[in-house]
């Protein structure tokens, strides 16, 4: 069964007094293992079918399934249960709470989970050991470089176990040699873990990694390739 189905999806705000069109009619499957990219200009829409998917966006009109769950049927605290128990996150900003360390911010899912504490340390210590970070579990934000943070934001985003981790450009305020080394993490969690990643990007780095590449331009799908 599909982690994320899409169906006719159309999302429409106003602009002033004109009506933009930021998804029309898309319908799409991501499948449990898969590392595929959302690629396409700004005002493509990649970014928002990624927030439709991950209930930060409400789409006008069609459906988004979730682990067989229809968004449109849940009350906005049930959307925020689902955010935190099947979704995980990945920003562009980094979203880090500045004054936790890295350990406090990969934490912090656990924590809203109830998740006991020797098993929220035990996993809190692995997931950052398999990020790199291990040795920087006491570090603020502000100590740690541009990659290493969202190395923690990564950190966080898979603590949980979540059925899909949403991306989006996530090396986009990264240098090229740390972009690279971010982007072989997460195909490496994706490899070896089986984690389910969906990437909103049009960074080459990205878009070489991928497993599938779902190309859009104005609110549509043009090309769906895997690979």
């Amino acid at each position: 069964m599909a982690i994320v189905s899409v169906r006719d999806l159309h999302r429409e705000y106003q602009q002033g007094n004109l009506t933009v069109r930021a998804l029309n009619g898309v319908s799409l499957d991501i499948e449990p293992g898969e590392f595929t990219v959302l690629m396409g200009s700004s005002g493509s829409g990649k970014t928002t079918l990624l927030n439709c998917m991950g209930a930060l966006d409400h789409p006008t009109s069609g459906t988004v399934t979730v682990d067989g769950t229809d968004l449109a049927s849940l009350s906005e605290g049930q959307l925020s249960d689902l955010r935190l128990t099947k979704l995980g996150f990945v920003f562009q900003a980094y979203n880090l709470v500045p004054v936790l360390t890295a350990y406090e911010n990969a934490e912090f899912v656990l924590l809203l989970q109830g998740v006991p504490s020797a098993q929220r340390r035990e996993r809190v210590l692995q997931t950052l050991d398999a990020v790199g970070l291990k040795e920087l579990a006491t570090r603020r934000p502000a100590e740690l470089s541009g990659g290493q943070q969202q190395r923690v934001a990564v950190a966080r985003a898979i603590a949980g176990k979540p059925a899909l981790v949403l991306a989006d450009e996530p090396t986009a305020n990264l240098d090229s040699k740390t972009g690279h080394a971010l982007i072989d993490l997460m195909r490496g969690l994706n490899e070896d873990h089986g984690i389910t990643f969906v990437f909103a990007t049009h960074d080459p780095k990205v878009m070489d990694a991928a497993k599938r590449i779902v190309k859009m331009e104005d609110g549509k799908i043009l090309e769906d390739v895997r690979r």
